[in-house]
């Protein structure tokens, strides 16, 4: 098949919009969207400082190349890579050395948090404490906390994650199943600064998962591809294949649903404006609650460990 705008071979065949793309096309074609995405979530000024959440995989990554490529002529902005190590030894590790080694070729610095420094476990030791629990149900609260606490150590204005569109509707989706319209409200990109967390920005929010893989194999952006193997007890999981199935029906299905979401987020943000935060009694994180969600399970892993040393001694 041929590129529909220069006749070339096509590379890709963009079922929502019809179009066939050659490869110079197809990465024009992404840049363009991440570029108007961008603009559309902040506008970065002078001196500030952008943190990179990187996992080492193709949407971190991506996001790390792209903001690398797009503000690359500026000198007066400066990106960090993250990386936060979540504790998980057939994971995590390769994670770390493939971002490690894009932040060396894009020239970058890169930093690496570790669960075992901020939350005290390791995922890993986690999951042996309390296997009956859903593991991202404390690797989630323990790596935005790190990814947020290792921001404000940088001193970044922002902090860029590798969200692309399939996430973010999938997240949509999550939270009108459970009636969490609050949360709802406060998802991502962040328009707000509130004391003691860095707004967050999603350069992918419009991209596909499928364009954001094909992005980085076809303009050589190295990644670890791999699957946490932890992912498939995830809840998201359910919500991944039902919006597979919604997409592979009606292209455009995604679109649609991050586009609806947008035209409600002001009135949900009126009915929900941001929540006045506390510092955590244990940690001083910021939370609305008196004790933040991440020392919440920290507490929970304590119990749970002297519960089965009491067990053991007995």
């Amino acid at each position: 098949m041929a590129c529909d705008r220069c006749g070339k071979p096509a590379v890709e065949w963009i079922r929502y919009s019809g179009d066939h793309l050659c490869r110079d096309h197809f990465l024009e074609f992404v840049e363009r969207r991440v570029k108007r995405e961008l603009r559309s979530q902040v506008d970065l000024r002078d001196g500030e400082r952008v943190a990179v959440g990187m996992s080492g995989g193709k949407d971190s990554s991506t996001t790390a190349a792209l903001l690398a490529k797009f503000l690359g002529d500026r000198r007066d902005i400066e990106l960090v890579g993250i990386t936060i190590d979540e504790g998980i030894a057939s994971y995590r590790p390769a994670g770390i050395d493939s971002a490690r080694r894009l932040c060396t070729r894009l020239g970058i610095e890169h930093r690496v948090l570790a669960h075992t420094e901020t939350a005290g476990h390791a995922m890993d030791d986690v999951v042996l404490a309390d296997p009956e629990a859903i593991p991202c149900s404390y690797c989630g609260p323990f790596r935005r906390e790190a990814l947020n606490r290792a921001a404000r150590e940088v001193e970044a204005d922002y902090v860029a994650t590798g969200l692309n569109l399939d996430d973010t509707a999938q997240s949509i989706l999550m939270n009108v199943a459970r009636g969490d319209i609050e949360k709802l409200a406060r998802m991502g990109p962040h328009e707000t600064r509130q004391p003691g967390l860095v707004p967050r920005i999603q350069p992918l929010r419009m991209i596909p998962e499928k364009e954001v893989y094909l992005y980085a194999l076809l303009s050589g952006v190295e990644f670890h591809d791999a699957t946490c193997p932890y992912a498939e007890r995830a809840q998201r999981g359910r919500f991944r294949d039902i919006l597979h199935r919604l997409e592979e029906e009606s292209p455009g299905t995604r679109h649609a649903i991050v586009s609806g979401y947008d035209q409600m987020r002001p009135l949900l943000q009126a009915k929900y404006p941001p929540a006045t935060l506390n510092a955590c009694a244990r940690c001083g994180e910021p939370t609305v609650n008196e004790i933040c969600n991440a020392c919440g399970l920290r507490e929970r892993i304590a119990r749970l460990d002297t519960a089965q040393a009491l067990e053991s001694t007995s």
